[in-house]
């Protein structure tokens, strides 16, 4: 495992904001879509409540929200390093949850497709806090993204380099720290010692790397954020004004 997860880190924080997804070119003049909701009829949610506070983890080591028996099952296969994440997150993560989740219409699924050391690090702890804080804290990371990628960016390349010669989790915890992702956590519900705990975890980042190696077996991901709508590959749906209209295909039909 060790060789596996062992990326060049120093050379990695230059190019982190870099392009992540080959389609996005062309995809990022799309405006995004109108967010109305579709003609379908809403299921209700246990408890009075809505379908979004049901979450739990997968099999397959993603997080799904939403109704287990929703007609539409969309899984995103996201970087937490990657801008065009962000980006369908800022631009349509509400509206997904709002227009679909929340009425049973549409299940949402996150599996975490990792790219650098720090990608690695994140995820270790969107994942630390279980279903309770997964959503939240990724939407978190995705909100200040710029903020944590920049000082990571501005750290000592030096510091960095001499990090390539320790372990995986030696690294993950001295980049948390870097990042300010103890703090960050904390804030956010999840203790300093359980950030700690999670990043020392071998099995954690190991699964993270098999995740990524089934997500290019079984759907054939090249980027992200990359989208399967009921187990099959979306293809040109790198925003939310391109996958919006499949949603509602996959509705319809």
């Amino acid at each position: 495992m060790t060789h596996t997860i062992r990326l060049a880190l120093a050379g990695a924080a230059l190019v982190t904001l870099g392009a992540c997804n080959a389609d996005q070119g062309a995809a990022n003049g799309s405006t995004t879509a109108a967010t109305t909701g579709v003609a379908a009829t809403p299921v209700a949610a246990p408890n009075n409540g809505d379908w979004s506070s049901v979450v739990s983890q997968t099999p397959e080591g993603g997080f799904v929200m939403g109704n287990p028996n929703a007609k539409v099952k969309l899984i995103e296969f996201g970087s937490l390093t990657c801008p065009h994440c962000a980006e369908f997150e800022e631009q349509g993560g509400q509206a997904l949850v709002d227009n679909y989740v929340k009425k049973g219409l549409v299940s949402f699924e996150f599996r975490n497709f990792v790219r650098d050391p720090y990608d690695i690090t994140a995820a270790l702890i969107s994942r630390c806090g279980g279903a309770t804080s997964f959503f939240g804290l990724t939407r978190a990371f995705y909100a200040s993204q710029k903020d944590w990628i920049g000082k990571i960016q501005t750290a000592d390349p030096a510091k960095l380099q001499a990090l390539e010669s320790q372990g995986p989790q030696a690294q993950f915890k001295a980049l948390a720290e870097i990042a300010g992702f103890p703090a960050f956590a904390a804030m956010r519900g999840v203790p300093k010692a359980k950030t700690e705990a999670c990043l020392a975890d071998p099995a954690a980042a190991t699964q993270l790397v098999q995740m990524n190696s089934d997500a290019v077996t079984n759907f054939n991901i090249q980027g992200t954020p990359s989208f399967a709508i009921n187990g099959a590959t979306a293809t040109d749906a790198s925003t939310w004004a391109l996958l919006e209209p499949k949603i509602k295909e996959a509705l319809a039909s």
